[in-house]
């Protein structure tokens, strides 16, 4: 659906500045996710920490000329002539109201859908559940903020028949807002957990937020055995929707389950609804499925879903894999596999995602496809605007797999193309076999079984993967970045391989939320991340003097500590005729390890500094020794004190500004009012909270599987040296994971465990290189089964308590034979 810009003026209450006539397909909020320029109206929000303003000047030289602004460019006219901009009061406030608006235009049935858990779940459910009988538009991925709402909302179109969005939020006072945008008519509430509960006073109020998504629906369904739920919402007076809630205890509610068995890897559903008894059959076992399911079911049927038909659709059921996975693959290759969703909403998000990651070797962007089903459009203007993404994109390569794409193929203009009936005939083709230094992006519906080209593409290293969650990584930093000011930079320390996690991948992910500086070990750690397109400014805090000319090559900034590491590097600078090189100066306020003294250096390093002009001071810092406790608090103080006498002696000697910076990922939550120019962001970053140990958002998972099952009867030993005896016939597991891979033999002789179907398993023996024995005895499991060494059920602090050690040691000491998988949802 298209607006004039007239039209949008007008539904946003905008003063609008310039005549150009235009129409509006397309609203953007980011300015890196740009693909259609000329019908793109662009809304420069404000945050804490950016301003979509900044970009209007880069925006309107790749095209875009239309801006919704809250400040107006100086001189708009005389420097943007073909542009218009809509001034308003508050932008987001303007890109909400212009949902709300796109929304009343359509008279069919939206589900509203929010909870702690399974909002995703439920909405992809209701998908395949529904999709047989009507055309849904619903909320990409997780698009369920302030911001996702309306950009999910604004995907109705005249096709449209059923609409399910999220609504997500995270403090009081954000659902009235998406309330408004998404007007359900249907409500669903699928649960209430602990996510985000420290911005509420208790469950019951965060109950009474996520309820108001209820006010004015026609349709509410909730859990009606959940005691907190039910009366939040006896609570709500004004509410008159008809209230279909599910229960297992109480015979009389609408939904009520009779039975549910669980059989193998299905559970049977036995319920009865509108005075019929019916059931169907789940291919999942767990109970966060089984309660999604009672959502899924109450809908279809509401929404006129037959009981039969919902029994069919309920068994065929697909496992959501609610994340887009960067994996390195053979030949040189890059895998981006996105099997969430294939629809042409989903597509243009991942080939966004593919175009952000800055890619060092040039290699082509070539696209995996198959035919997209259910999007409404006819096959021809289907495929026409898959040619138009990939051509927007910069898509080099295309590869169509299904008798659509085939009979299409002339709608896809790419350099290169090639299309094939089926999987099979793809991978049997010479397309296949010569695909080398590509990164590939594989969009397929499940049907196609796009899982036998990844396991052919992928590059084998063994069963042990490390998982490294990207979403994880960006909530993290989000955190922390709640205590800052909007003016506080942030340094992000990916050093020893990002904490284990692989610093390239990290550091794309970074950079893309625009961090204000990298900080590595050693000028190497720079150089990978420079030959793999990371252009944001780098530290190096251990410099080598046999490395100034690599520095100064690679745009690396290092870390100055001594007289004798000034002087060299002073003496290399002027030897390349380089003048103005930021450096970092270190000061020593009672870590004792590596710095400048506060007390008796400072005049001569301002003399040694004044003396020359290779070098120029960018920033000055030292490092807390105990803020991650209390009881060093005392100290803490005086390091500041210390700190502040060095650091203003510096400035004063300088016109320029020097940043400066101390706090680290304890300091930014126990001394905000320390934070200064900058802070310095590590263990953090990674999930681990360093001042309680707990986990903030889980970034990396290390998983395994069972090699083989042993029946080793009581009395025998397991391992090199007989170090654990039998005291019972047992069943021990093998698993292909040992002190090589990082693996700490702190952990043998049921010192350590991990856990085999969310069941503790001791490690027994003596740890070996490249495998572990594991004592399964008395959890049901097979040869096969997934093993989590740490991650999302066993957190990594578990491991170095008992080791004696601190979280850094296991993070960084997986080894790099260990393959990572990453993962954004």
């Amino acid at each position: 659906m298209t607006y004039s810009i007239e039209k949008v003026t007008t539904l946003i209450g905008a003063r609008r500045f310039g005549e150009r006539d235009t129409q509006i397909s397309f609203i953007l909020s980011d300015s890196r996710s740009l693909c259609f320029p000329e019908e793109t109206l662009f809304f420069a929000l404000r945050s804490g920490r950016n301003d979509g303003h900044r970009y209007i000047n880069e925006l309107y030289a790749r095209g875009v000329q239309n801006f919704v602004v809250s400040t107006l460019p100086q001189d708009c006219a005389q420097h943007y002539p073909d542009a218009n901009f809509l001034l308003v009061l508050d932008t987001l406030e303007a890109l909400q109201r212009l949902a709300e608006r796109h929304r009343d235009e359509f008279n069919i049935p939206i589900v509203g859908i929010t909870g702690s858990n399974g909002k995703t779940m439920v909405k992809e459910w209701l998908n395949q559940i529904l999709s047989g009988d009507f055309m849904v538009t619903r909320s990409p991925r997780s698009y369920n903020s302030q911001v996702g709402v309306p950009l999910s909302v604004w995907l109705l179109d005249r096709h449209s028949q059923v609409g399910i969005f999220e609504a997500g939020i995270s403090k009081p006072g954000e659902m009235l807002a998406l309330r408004n945008i998404i007007q359900p008519t249907i409500a669903v509430l699928t649960n209430i957990g602990d996510a985000h509960q420290e911005n509420f006073a208790s469950r019951e109020a965060k109950c009474m937020e996520k309820l108001q998504l209820f006010h004015d629906a026609q349709v509410v369904v909730y859990n009606g055995d959940d005691v907190l739920v039910k009366h939040c919402v006896s609570e709500q007076h004004d509410l008159h929707a008809e209230q279909l809630f599910w229960s297992c205890a109480d015979a009389a509610a609408p939904f009520y389950i009779n039975k549910v068995e669980k059989s193998g890897s299905a559970t049977l559903v036995t319920y009865r609804y509108a005075g019929e008894t019916n059931s169907y059959r789940l291919p999942f076992i767990d109970e966060a499925s089984i309660s999604n399911s009672f959502a899924c079911a109450l809908v279809a049927l509401k929404l006129g879903i037959s009981p039969d038909t919902l029994a069919q659709r309920m068994a065929q059921l697909e496992p959501i894999a609610m994340r887009l996975e960067v994996k390195e693959g053979q030949h040189g290759c890059t895998l981006i596999n996105d099997s969430y969703n294939s629809d042409i909403n989903a597509l243009d998000i991942a080939l966004d995602f593919m175009n952000r990651r800055p890619d060092h070797q040039g290699r082509r962007h070539t696209l995996i496809l198959s035919d997209i089903f259910q999007s409404g459009l006819t096959p021809d203007a289907l495929y026409r605007e898959v040619g138009t993404l990939c051509r927007q994109r910069g898509i080099e390569k295309f590869i169509g797999i299904g008798r659509e794409l085939c009979a299409h193929a002339l709608s896809i203009e790419v350099p290169e193309k090639h299309f094939f009936p089926t999987v099979e005939d793809f991978i049997a083709s010479a397309a296949f076999s010569q695909l080398h230094d590509e990164v590939i992006l594989l969009k397929g519906a499940r049907s196609f079984n796009f899982e036998q080209i990844t396991d052919l593409l992928v590059k084998r290293v063994h069963e042990t993967t490390l998982e490294v969650n990207l979403n994880a990584v960006v909530k993290n930093l989000n955190y922390y970045r709640s205590f800052l000011h909007a003016d506080t930079k942030l340094v992000c320390m990916i050093k020893a391989d990002a904490y284990g996690a692989g610093s390239v991948e990290i550091a794309k992910t970074l950079q893309e939320h625009r961090v204000d500086y990298l900080a590595v070990a050693v000028a190497d750690e720079g150089v990978t991340l420079r030959r793999n397109g990371i252009t944001s400014n780098i530290m190096i805090m251990n410099p080598e003097m046999t490395a100034f000319k690599t520095m100064f090559d690679y745009d690396l900034e290092p870390e100055v500590y001594s007289f004798r590491l000034l002087d060299a590097l002073v003496k290399a600078a002027e030897k390349e005729g380089i003048t103005g090189y930021p450096v970092h100066i270190k000061l020593d306020t009672g870590m004792h390890r590596l710095g400048f003294n506060p007390s008796e250096d400072i005049s001569e390093l301002i003399s040694r500094l004044k003396r020359q002009n290779a070098i120029i001071p960018r920033s000055v810092f030292s490092h807390f020794v105990g803020s991650d406790s209390d009881e060093f608090d005392r100290f803490s103080a005086e390091q500041y004190r210390l700190f502040l006498k060095g650091s203003d002696q510096l400035q004063a000697a300088f016109d320029h500004k020097i940043l400066r910076h101390i706090d680290n990922s304890a300091g930014i939550e126990h001394f905000p009012e320390r934070q200064m120019d900058m802070c310095r962001l590590g263990l953090g970053l990674y999930g681990i909270n360093p001042r309680s140990n707990k986990t903030l958002n889980n970034v990396s998972t290390l998983q395994t599987t069972i090699l083989q099952l042993h029946r080793v009867p009581q009395g025998e030993s397991i391992g090199y040296s007989r170090k654990t005896f039998l005291t019972r016939d047992s069943i021990i597991g093998a698993i292909p994971i040992g002190y090589a891979d990082g693996l700490d033999r702190r952990l043998s002789n049921r010192k350590g465990y991990c856990l085999v179907n969310g069941k503790r398993a001791d490690y027994v023996g003596n740890i070996c290189m490249d495998v572990a024995m594991i004592d399964v005895t008395d959890i049901a499991c097979h040869e096969g089964d997934r093993v989590e060494v740490f991650g999302d059920h066993l957190p990594v602090t578990a491991l170095s308590d008992i080791m004696g050690t601190i979280p850094y040691e296991v993070l960084t000491g997986i080894s790099n034979r260990v393959k990572r998988v990453y993962f954004q949802d």
